[in-house]
C-alpha cells in the first residue's frame, strides 16, 4: 500500500509499505480521509520522542475491510471513525479513569503506524460506526472535535461566560462553536492571520482581532483558551483572565515554551490555570455531536489533497493556509 513515512526529523516521503494485518481484536480500515494536525508537525520536528520511521496520521475515518478473529461487533463494509488513543489500562491513571494521562500513553499515528496511508489498523473498541447521513470522508473531524469536547469537560464553564480564544485555526474554531453551544455570553477570537479572523467572523464570533488589547474588556474574560501553543499568546492570555476566571492550555506548546505567572494574583483573584490533553471519554460524544450537525464539514475542511501530496499538505498546514487539511488515499 501507499503511505506517508517520516524517516527522520524533517524527512517525509510517500512510498510503498507492507499492507497491515489485524490482531485478534483489531480491524483494518480502508482510509477515506486523514487529517493533518499540529501534532504531526511536532513529530516531523523530532519531538514527542516517537520511534522513527513512522506512518503519521491520527485523525481518520474509513471502511472496515478486515477483522481479527475475536471481533464480533464490526464487519467488513462498516463505516467508522476511529479514536486513535491507545491506553495500557493498567497504570494508576488508567485505573482511576484518567486514561489520557496513561503512563504508557500511545496513539495511532503518534507512536504506532497511522492513517496517512491507504489502510490502517485499529482496535475494534476504538471504532464508532457512522450513521448513514454522515459522509465517511467528513468524519475525519470527529477526532479533533473530541479533543475540543474534552477541553470543555475540563472547563465546566458556567452559563453566560465571556470567552476569549487565542487561535482561529481548526481547533480554535471548534472551541468557538462549542462555546456558542454551551451558553457563552460572548466569544472573542484573537489571531494574527486575517484569513482565519474572517473564518471566525463567518462563524459569528462576537469579536475578532489581531490582539486582545483591541477588545474593550478591562475586567478580562471569565474563560481564556489558548488554541495556538504560541508562547507569546500563552503569556498574554494568562494576563487576560478575569477575577475568578479560568485559563485553559489547549494548544500544544513546544517543550521549551515558558510563561511567567504572578502567584499572588492567582491566589488573590482565585484564578484557575488548567490544561486539556487529547481525548478522554469524549470520542463517542463528539461523534454524536458531529452527526447532529455541530460542525459544517464543508466549512471546516478547506483542502482535500491526494495522499501523494502529503509533504505539500504539511507545508501548506505549516504556513497556516486554509483550515483543516486532509489527505485522501
Amino acid at each position: 500500500m501507499k503511505a506517508a513515512v517520516i524517516h527522520a526529523p524533517g524527512a517525509v516521503s510517500v512510498e510503498t509499505v507492507p499492507d497491515p494485518a489485524p490482531g485478534p481484536r483489531d480491524v483494518v480500515v480502508r482510509v477515506a480521509a486523514c487529517g493533518l494536525c499540529g501534532t504531526d508537525l511536532h513529530i516531523l520536528r523530532g519531538e514527542f520522542a516517537p520511534s522513527l520511521p513512522l506512518v503519521p496520521g491520527h485523525e481518520f475515518a474509513g471502511e472496515v475491510v478486515a477483522t481479527g478473529r475475536e471481533v464480533t461487533a464490526l464487519h467488513p463494509g462498516d463505516r467508522v471513525a476511529v479514536d486513535p488513543s491507545l491506553y495500557c489500562n493498567e497504570c494508576r491513571y488508567c485505573r482511576a479513569g484518567r486514561n489520557n494521562l496513561c503512563e504508557r500513553y500511545a496513539a495511532i499515528g503518534v507512536t504506532t503506524s497511522g492513517a496517512a496511508a491507504e489502510f490502517a489498523v485499529a482496535p475494534a473498541a476504538n471504532c464508532v460506526r457512522l450513521p448513514d447521513h454522515v459522509r465517511t470522508e467528513d468524519a475525519v473531524l470527529v477526532e479533533p472535535l473530541s479533543c475540543a469536547v474534552r477541553g470543555y469537560d475540563v472547563l465546566r464553564a458556567p452559563l453566560a461566560s465571556h470567552v476569549l480564544i487565542y487561535g482561529a485555526g481548526t481547533m480554535g474554531l471548534m472551541m468557538l462553536e462549542l462555546a456558542k453551544r454551551t451558553g457563552a455570553a460572548t466569544v472573542d477570537v484573537v489571531d494574527l492571520n486575517p484569513d482565519r479572523l474572517r473564518a471566525a467572523r463567518a462563524l459569528e464570533c462576537t469579536g475578532a482581532a489581531a490582539a486582545a488589547a483591541e477588545f474593550e474588556r478591562p475586567c478580562g474574560w471569565d474563560v481564556v483558551i489558548d488554541a495556538t501553543g504560541s508562547q507569546s499568546a500563552i503569556q498574554d492570555g494568562i494576563g487576560r483572565v478575569a477575577r475568578g476566571g479560568t485559563y485553559l492550555q489547549f494548544g500544544v506548546a513546544d517543550y521549551a515554551a515558558r510563561a511567567t505567572i504572578e502567584p499572588y494574583r492567582i491566589y488573590n483573584q482565585e484564578i484557575t490555570i488548567t490544561g486539556s490533553m487529547a481525548v478522554l471519554h469524549s470520542y463517542e460524544r463528539a461523534a454524536d455531536l458531529f452527526a447532529a450537525g455541530v460542525l459544517d464539514p464543508d466549512f471546516f475542511i478547506s483542502d482535500r489533497l491526494p495522499l501523494t501530496e502529503y509533504p505539500h499538505a504539511l507545508d501548506r498546514f505549516r504556513a497556516g493556509r486554509g483550515r483543516k487539511i486532509v489527505v485522501v488515499p
